[in-house]
């Protein structure tokens, strides 16, 4: 790749002058000679003396060695920016002119800002050749469209937009088709089985899309066994190199993935062709987890385990078939088929649904990788609308560092098809930060460390207030997690729900779903609704965080603590940062006291604060340490993650913590109510207008308080 070379101009920017030779040889630059002044080039017809006189010098060269160019690569990765004095002493160790020193950083930032730039057009060329694709199939829709029931037209002749009422009917005609094509696949491949309308939540979770499939594929093992081998080759490079496979950027400190580079590096075919056009998403992030090296391979190889791990991000997990169990009591050499189902936490982001293998190798005595590949035999059997996202080699390298803790390189390497996603979570989505190495990783650090505090026995009284017991103490981390887990999974996008769009008194979108609870004792039974509001909001994560988590300014957001006075009995921390905390607060009001728990959690990327309500005797015998898995709970909250705009920088703080300095936030806010005993009772307009008036003065609340100005 060319180089090119520039030099400061007179007003302070930076002009081209020449071009250099090829990056991975010496690099030549000019000598301070060249640098004097040049004379004019004169007319062709001028005569030969004068010609003679004029002429400009012949220019003169310097190739950099491999020794000079080594340094200077050194000092560059540690500053792209060097001062005068960096440079003046690079130039002394170096025996080069200072200008030269100059000269090869600009060329070197240059080039890094040429490959970017060629990367970002690359993917905004992709994204416009979509657009019009998106919009050209609108149009035809919109010309075409017609009731599925019906058959009437949805389009006027003047060619209006489809009424609301038409809109309805195609959208519930799609849905009767949906569940009809439900009720064959069950009857086809689960003979026996009850309908779906009578089953309870976790039968029908039981009997998601993915079970289908189990058995059907029919794919040779030896293939599978080569397909993974080669992924895990690729993983390990993709982990382990640097330059020029993965270019840092100034802007973000982000890993960007050179693609002309990957090409040519793992000699990449069109696995997609015939197919929708997909975008790639591709990012890399390194951290150290607080946990020993067998659990967390183990958390890994068990499916329950690993959904546990990352509630957050994954809505549905299952083992479709074991086609190798690996061997030794660690499972070494483990390939199993697996379904995923990812999510963010909030309904107005479509779910991505994953076939994959999942291959567990031990490396070295000190060294574990986990790959995760999609096979395209796999979604050659499987109805094309489910398969939107495949993997390409992907997983993480996992190193012993002693002492309980393991050093993780992740990598994250999708193709999906393109979704509507709301306008809100654009930006985040698009970036690839939604689903991507960062936010796997930190939510790993965040439940290590976790389950870390959970089982330790030695915790300092101030970070374990309220709680007499150990024994409370582990039942009170239990519950609180328990909650949180049915938070995440209430709030998603996933099949689980169906969600109905309403408008709030303030304006915004609400979705409502509606759920019956049967038989699960650790939620009230009878019919529950759920609302959930995402909004923009311009204040930074941990501003936002700290101000719900925070007691004493409770009665300030919360309406049914209005008036009220709140006081914390149980402080226990759950983590080295000071926001990840469970507490129990009570509110005492003018007729009762109302006892609350709640579970903070933060990191990097996102932060949730989830409470819920909580039977008094019930709650004072898990305190003693009593079983909670009977306790009913009906968990709301708030989770926040930063607006996805890069230009907004993370900085390091003195806990070495990374925090967003500024910027706003995408805050989601949901709540969970029972309204109504019965799980045969029908939802009433009442409810929803009840709970349009919760989520519109909470939010209104949070505004004034914070200072927001509402849109």
């Amino acid at each position: 790749m060319e180089v090119e070379e520039w030099e400061e101009g007179s007003g302070g920017g930076e002009r081209l002058e020449e071009i250099s030779s090829e990056n991975s040889g010496p690099t030549r630059s000019r000598s301070e000679d060249d640098f004097e002044g040049e004379g004019e080039h004169e007319d062709a017809d001028a005569d030969a003396d004068g010609d003679r006189k004029k002429k400009k010098k012949r220019k003169k060269y310097h190739r950099h060695t491999a020794d000079q160019i080594r340094e200077m690569e050194a000092l560059f990765k540690e500053s792209p920016h060097p001062d005068e004095k960096q440079r003046q002493q690079l130039s002394k160790q170096l025996g080069l002119a200072p200008r030269q020193v100059k000269f090869w950083f600009q060329n070197r930032r240059t080039q890094i800002k040429a490959i970017q730039e060629r990367h970002e057009n690359s993917l905004l060329k992709s994204e416009i050749e979509k657009l019009k694709e998106k919009n050209k199939t609108l149009r035809e829709t919109i010309n075409k469209a017609c009731c599925p029931t019906c058959g009437v037209p949805t389009t006027s002749r003047d060619g209006a937009m489809p009424t609301e009422e038409q809109q309805l009917r195609i959208e519930n005609a799609k849905l009767k088709a949906e569940v009809e094509k439900l009720r064959a696949a069950l009857g086809k491949y689960a003979p026996g089985s009850t309908s779906p309308s009578c089953s309870s939540g976790h039968d029908q979770e039981n009997r998601s899309s993915l079970d289908f499939y189990t058995g059907i594929f029919g794919i040779d093992n030896s293939r599978i066994m080569d397909i993974v081998n080669q992924a895990l080759e690729e993983l390990i490079k993709m982990a382990t190199t640097g330059e020029p496979l993965w270019l840092r950027s100034f802007e973000t400190g982000r890993e960007i993935l050179n693609y002309d580079e990957y090409v040519k590096e793992f000699a990449v075919e069109n696995s997609s062709s015939g197919k929708p056009k997909r975008s790639i998403e591709a990012s890399r992030d390194t951290g150290v987890v607080f946990v020993d090296l067998p659990r967390l391979v183990q958390s890994f190889l068990d499916v329950n385990q690993w959904k546990e791990m990352f509630p957050c991000l994954i809505s549905k997990a299952a083992t479709v078939d074991v086609i190798c169990n690996g061997e030794g009591p660690n499972r070494n050499g483990a390939v199993q088929l697996m379904f995923a189902e990812m999510q963010m936490l909030t309904p107005m982001v479509p779910t991505r649904e994953v076939y994959f293998v999942r291959f567990c190798k031990q490396l070295s005595a000190e060294q574990w990788a986990i790959v995760d590949v999609s096979i395209d035999k796999v979604e050659d059997n499987i109805d094309a609308s489910l398969v939107k996202c495949r993997k390409r080699p992907s997983g993480c390298i996992i190193e012993d560092k002693s002492n309980g803790h393991c050093k993780v390189i992740w990598v994250e390497h999708l193709e999906c098809q393109k979704s509507a996603v709301h306008s809100l979570y654009r930006t985040i989505v698009n970036s690839g930060l939604a689903f991507g190495a960062r936010h796997w990783i930190t939510t790993l650090q965040l439940q290590c460390e976790r389950l870390v505090f959970f089982m330790a026995t030695n915790v300092p009284m101030k970070d374990s207030t309220g709680v007499a017991t150990l024994a409370g103490r582990k039942s009170i981390l239990k519950l609180a997690q328990r909650m949180t887990w049915g938070f995440c999974h209430a709030i998603g996008a996933s099949s689980f729900h169906t969600w109905t769009k309403v408008t709030s008194k303030n304006g915004e979108d609400i979705r409502i779903s509606s759920r019956k609870n049967l038989n699960d004792p650790g939620e009230p039974l009878g019919l529950i609704l759920c609302a959930v509001c995402s909004v923009w909001l311009p204040v930074s994560q941990n501003v936002l965080f700290d101000f719900l988590r925070d007691e004493t300014r409770r009665s300030e957001w919360d309406i049914m603590s209005s008036g009220g006075t709140v006081q914390s009995i149980a402080n226990l921390s759950k983590g080295q940062d000071r926001g990840n905390v469970v507490t129990i607060q009570t509110i005492k009001l003018k007729e009762n006291s109302v006892w609350i728990l709640q579970d903070s959690c933060t990191n990097p990327y996102e932060s949730m604060v989830v409470y819920a309500s909580v039977d008094i005797t019930g709650i004072q015998s898990v305190m003693t340490g009593c079983d909670s898995s009977n306790l009913a709970i009906l968990p709301s909250g708030f989770s926040i993650i930063p607006d996805g705009l890069e230009s907004r920088p993370l900085v390091i703080t003195s806990r070495q913590e990374e925090k967003y300095t500024e910027g706003g936030s995408l805050f989601t806010m949901a709540f969970q109510i029972l309204t109504n005993a019965s799980p045969t009772a029908k939802l009433t307009v009442e409810s929803v207008d009840s709970v349009n008036t919760l989520v519109s003065c909470t939010l209104r609340n949070i505004r004034t308080c914070l200072q927001c100005e509402e849109g």
